[in-house]
This record gives C-alpha cells, sequence and structure tokens, in this order.
C-alpha cells in the first residue's frame, strides 16, 4: 500500500476499519483480492507472489507500505510484499512476529508494516528504532514512518476521522472510499523532499494517483466488527482512474476467536 488509515477502536460500530490504497506501475501484473490456499484474503502481486495487504480467518490483518528514499532503492532486495503472507502464516503471537520480522528485514528496501487483530495493533519498520504496539486511536501512514505529517496523509486522517465521529458511527463505506479517491495535489511548499524530481512529488502528493504509467491500482476497505463480522471490499482502477471492477468478501471469525474478544 502506498496510503492507509487506521481506526483503531475508533469507531462505535467496528473494533477495526483500514482504508487504504495501493500504488503502483500499471504494467506490473496483480490479481484482485481473492482466498489463497493459504488461508489468506489479499491481492496477489503476480511478478513476485506477495501481497500489499491481507487478512487470515483468525482475523488477523497485515499490510505494508514502501518508505520512499530513491537513495537507498537496492533492485536485488527481496520483493516487501512478501512480509504481508510471511507474518499471516506466523503460528507466534503479533507481538512477537512482527519485531521478528521487523528486524528480519534489513535485506529489504524500506518499509512499514502493521499487524493487528480487534484486540491489537503493531507498527514496525526498517527505517525506525523499535516496532511499537500502539494504543486506541486513528493513524495514517504513506512512504514514509507511521504518522509523518504529509499533505495527503493529513488531509485523508481529518476526513476519515469525522465519518468515524459520524451521527451514531455510520457503516456506510461510501464516504471512505469517496476520501481515498482525492485526487487533490498538495501546494509546492508543502512538499515532502524525498528525493524523486518536482513532478513525481506533485503527482504522488495526491491521496488518489492518476497518471498513464503510475498510479493507484485498487483502493480497498476492511472492516472487523465487535460480532466478528469481518468485510473486505476492494475496488480496482485503470490508468485513468475509471473503476474496472469490485470484489465484496464478508465471513465470521470462528466462535472461540470471538470467544476470546469479548
Amino acid at each position: 500500500m502506498c496510503l492507509a488509515l487506521i481506526a483503531f477502536g475508533a469507531h462505535p460500530r467496528y473494533r477495526v476499519v483500514i482504508a487504504a490504497n495501493r500504488d503502483e506501475f500499471h504494467a506490473r501484473p496483480a490479481a484482485p483480492a481473492a482466498w489463497w490456499d493459504e488461508g489468506i484474503l489479499a491481492g496477489r502481486d503476480l511478478k513476485a507472489g506477495g501481497a500489499w495487504l491481507g487478512v487470515d480467518r483468525r482475523g488477523r490483518f497485515a499490510f505494508v507500505t514502501n518508505v520512499r528514499e530513491p537513495s537507498r532503492q537496492d533492485p536485488a532486495a527481496p520483493s516487501r510484499g512478501a512480509l504481508v503472507p510471511r507474518l499471516l502464516g506466523e503460528d507466534a503471537a503479533l507481538s512477537a512476529a512482527l519485531p521478528a520480522i521487523v528486524t528480519d528485514g534489513d535485506r529489504h528496501n524500506g518499509f512499514n508494516l502493521v499487524a493487528g487483530a480487534v484486540s491489537e495493533l503493531h507498527w514496525g519498520s526498517n527505517r525506525a528504532a523499535s516496532p511499537a504496539t500502539l494504543p486506541r486511536g486513528i493513524y495514517g501512514v504513506s512512504n514514509h514512518l507511521l504518522d509523518t505529517p504529509w499533505p495527503k496523509v493529513e488531509r485523508t486522517k481529518t476526513a476519515f476521522a469525522r465519518w468515524c465521529a459520524g451521527p451514531n458511527g455510520t457503516d456506510d463505506l461510501a464516504p471512505v472510499f469517496a476520501l481515498l479517491r482525492d485526487t487533490g495535489r498538495a501546494p509546492d511548499e508543502d512538499l515532502p523532499a524525498t528525493g524523486v524530481p518536482l513532478e513525481w512529488e506533485r503527482m504522488l502528493s495526491s491521496p488518489f494517483i492518476v497518471s498513464p504509467a503510475y498510479g493507484t491500482r485498487c483502493s480497498t476497505v476492511l472492516t472487523i466488527a465487535p460480532g466478528g463480522e469481518v468485510r473486505l471490499v476492494e475496488r480496482s482502477f485503470d490508468p485513468a482512474g475509471t473503476e474496472t471492477g469490485e470484489v465484496d468478501y464478508r465471513f465470521a471469525l470462528p466462535q472461540d476467536v470471538r470467544a476470546q474478544r469479548r
């Protein structure tokens, strides 16, 4: 993912809400979200075989974002998309599995890795001192560290928080997909300096990126309700930013997992 918002214990109807955009070159092949043989629900990068966001039947979720630092980019580094299925395939507690994977992440280019369930949320990066267990709240991450106040993170976090605080905590996802479709660019004076050309900084400053070669490939919203109902909705887009498809998955957590969450 290249933009992700998380509401953890911050919405009246959901324990967890994740709203995210995946930005990538349009020529890189990918498959929309579906159940994998490994037991995770995720999209799939058909070049390297990894995933950017996924959830398993235990209600454990994970996603990864790249850290933008062209001066440190190693084209021979392993794919960061392998981190999500690796983490979701672990039997260890997330509080132990995520730090272990981040510590082992020196071979990868820069990344943020976020993982959690209805009762826990963790973040780590191979560009930060140490992983963290996060309290209830609303968080945003793009191509730098967690809650770095880039304009698109701040703008979408504000809109996301407003939705979470809506009348009776609305479960209408349309406003969430609308804020993910924000194509507004930041003024030049507010742009981060990440080492890419100015035109790229301008293009990448919008939450939803539209360009012929590189842009927002899909928007995903994941919700987990207190009763154990999980929903993942993903919309795919072409280089013109036109929606080309939607998948909508719903499933319930097993009874033993729901009992643990009460």
